[in-house]
Parts: structure tokens; C-alpha cells; sequence
């Protein structure tokens, strides 16, 4: 009976954050205006400003799904982030959905994905294909640059393939996305090593901002077969006040 609880209010805490698959999105704008001078949201202003270029958002797909399952990415990845069946997992930047639907596959039933983009089209399009393909433990969320805006000590795995280099403001993104982990959970990291303005993260930098916010670094692996590597994190210590975050220096971690 316990386990059915904590499982109903978690339940009822994805859906208190997340728009069913298939429902209208609409775009919240708190604190979200650009601030003319230097272009950052008024809801990033209190954190480090990121000192390296960043990414534009170009695709909604890193490469096609087919491509990507003839070398059998997702699975291992998935394997090597040690997804289980009944897991509570969160896909960032989840575009059109090639990670969302086999991580529903994979966490079962008894598990529940929470898909999350900041395009309402995006969004909206990934709805129609979590209703048309049927998958019944799939949220999709609208996000904003900066904040994920996930249910509190929810996760036990937050993935971001692909696109930690297209984080515009990464210290704001990460201090908020902290305590949706519950306190065993683990943030997935897959990208390339190369330069942030040339669609990667070198490892040390991605490390760098990680620990700024307060994680740590608990697996490192090469993952050739999915475009560069996977790095997992987990919380560790207290979590700092924005103005307290000592930023990371691009000239460091230059290649």
C-alpha cells in the first residue's frame, strides 16, 4: 500500500507539471523577456553569464531513428545509464521523440517518461505521436531555456542527448534542474567532443559546470556509436546560491 501511494502522489505530481500528450501548449513569458542590452532572460539574470558560445537550435533530430537503431545507440546508452523497468525518467530536449518512446519501452508500465522541449510545436508534435503510437506512460512538457520546470525529487534518470551545448544559460538550467533528482537519481549527458559553437561539449568544461552547481561526476564513457560520450552526474553537496557559482572559463577547455 505504500509503494501505491508513493506512486499516486508522484503520478499526481507529473501531471500537475506536464501537458498529457496531445493537449494545447501554451508558452508561459514569466520573467522571460530579453534583456536588450547583452539579450539574457530577466530569469537567468541572478546566475554566472556562460562564458563560451552556444549552439543554435538547427534540427529537431540529431540523425534519423533508423540510423541511430542500426547502431543500436539508444539500447546502450539506455544500458549503460542503467534504466530499469519502473523508473520515473525525464528526455530534455526531446524533439521528435526517437529517446522518449524507447525509454517508455524500456521503463515499462510501471515506469513513466516526461518529455520536455521549448518549442510549442515541437511539443505539440511529439503529443500527436505519443497519443498516435499509444504510449500510455508519456507526458510531454513545455520548458524554457533556462528551467526545465520538473516536479521536485521526481527522477531517477534526466537525460539531455545532444543538446547540453545548446543551453544558452547553463548554471540557471542546471541549479534548477537539482532538486528534480531524487536523491539516488542521475543526470545523462550524451554529446560530442568538440566545441559548444560547433554542436559539442569538451568533457572538462561539461564537468566544470556541473560541479559548479553543485554535482558530481559519477561515470565517464566514450560512446562512439552515439556521436561522441556519455557522462553521468549526481548530486553532491548543498546546492549554492546563484551568486555564489564560480563559473567556468572557455579559454581553459579549448581545444
Amino acid at each position: 500500500m505504500a509503494m501505491l501511494a508513493r506512486r499516486s502522489r508522484l503520478l499526481l505530481a507529473l501531471a500537475a507539471v506536464a501537458v498529457t500528450a496531445g493537449a494545447a501548449v501554451v508558452a508561459g513569458c514569466d520573467g522571460m523577456g530579453a534583456d536588450e542590452s547583452d539579450g539574457r532572460t530577466h530569469s537567468a539574470r541572478a546566475f554566472p553569464a556562460a562564458d563560451r558560445p552556444v549552439a543554435a537550435i538547427i534540427s529537431t533530430r540529431w540523425s534519423d531513428e533508423e540510423a541511430r537503431d542500426r547502431l543500436n545507440e539508444s539500447d546502450q546508452i539506455m544500458t549503460m545509464a542503467d534504466v530499469r523497468p519502473g523508473m520515473t525518467v525525464a528526455d530534455i530536449g526531446a524533439g521528435e521523440g526517437y529517446y522518449t518512446v524507447r525509454l517508455a519501452r524500456r521503463v515499462g508500465p510501471e515506469g513513466r517518461v516526461l518529455a520536455e522541449d521549448i518549442v510549442p510545436e515541437i511539443i505539440d508534435a511529439l503529443g500527436r505521436r505519443i497519443n498516435r503510437e499509444n504510449w500510455q506512460n508519456v507526458s510531454v512538457k513545455l520548458g524554457t531555456p533556462d528551467d526545465a520546470k520538473l516536479p521536485a525529487a521526481s527522477f531517477d534518470r534526466i537525460f539531455l542527448v545532444h543538446m547540453y551545448h545548446e543551453i544558452a544559460e547553463p548554471y540557471a538550467f542546471l541549479w534548477r534542474l537539482y532538486p528534480a533528482l531524487k536523491p539516488d537519481g542521475e543526470v545523462v549527458v550524451v554529446d560530442a567532443d568538440r566545441l559548444t559553437g560547433n554542436h559539442g561539449t569538451p568533457p572538462p568544461l561539461l564537468k566544470c559546470e556541473f560541479e559548479a552547481v553543485g554535482f558530481r561526476q559519477s561515470h565517464f564513457r566514450d560512446s562512439p556509436f552515439a556521436g561522441g560520450y556519455m557522462a553521468r552526474f549526481r548530486i553532491s553537496g548543498k546546492r549554492p546560491a546563484p551568486e555564489a557559482i564560480n563559473p567556468c572559463h572557455v579559454q581553459v577547455f579549448a581545444k
